[in-house]
């Protein structure tokens, strides 16, 4: 491929398909500096039971979040890759953020649903396409059709 980005942003999910993303990203890149992973956290529900409880709250989800994210760039060899956490509805929020920053791509996994589970659940990378500012690069999942 004869495409290199200057700021790339990959969100990710921490599913199998994360590492992919990264990989594919880093490659495209002069370095893991130029990278900035993202991670949407959707709002509780304040029917949750962790959150009636009183046992989660949105600041120690993303202290988990943030812990995990840190291990999932050591793990991957992307130490100097920054690892950004957002809240919202996660299309909406990494469409936005590329935007504040300028990016010039975004490299985003797919699960590859299909049928009646992709209509009850949407697609995060079909809707990050449609709305994105720079351009976007789905990776297929290994065993699609």
């Amino acid at each position: 491929m004869g495409l290199t980005a200057d700021t790339v942003i990959v969100p990710i999910d921490f599913s199998d398909a994360s590492p992919r993303a990264a990989a594919a990203a880093k490659t495209l890149t002069g370095g893991p500096q130029s990278l900035t992973f993202v991670y949407v956290l959707q709002p509780l529900e304040a029917i949750s039971p962790g959150a009636v409880w009183g046992a989660v709250d949105d600041s120690n989800r993303e202290k988990a979040v943030r812990e995990h994210g840190a291990t999932f760039l050591k793990e991957n060899g992307l130490e100097g890759a920054a690892f950004k956490v957002l809240m919202g509805q996660p299309a909406n929020e990494v469409c936005e953020y590329a935007r504040k920053r300028d990016a010039d791509l975004i490299v985003i996994s797919t699960h590859g649903y299909h049928g009646m589970k992709r209509m009850l659940l949407g697609s995060t990378a079909e809707s990050i396409i449609r709305h994105a500012h720079c351009d976007v690069l789905v990776l297929r999942r290994p065993d699609a059709e």
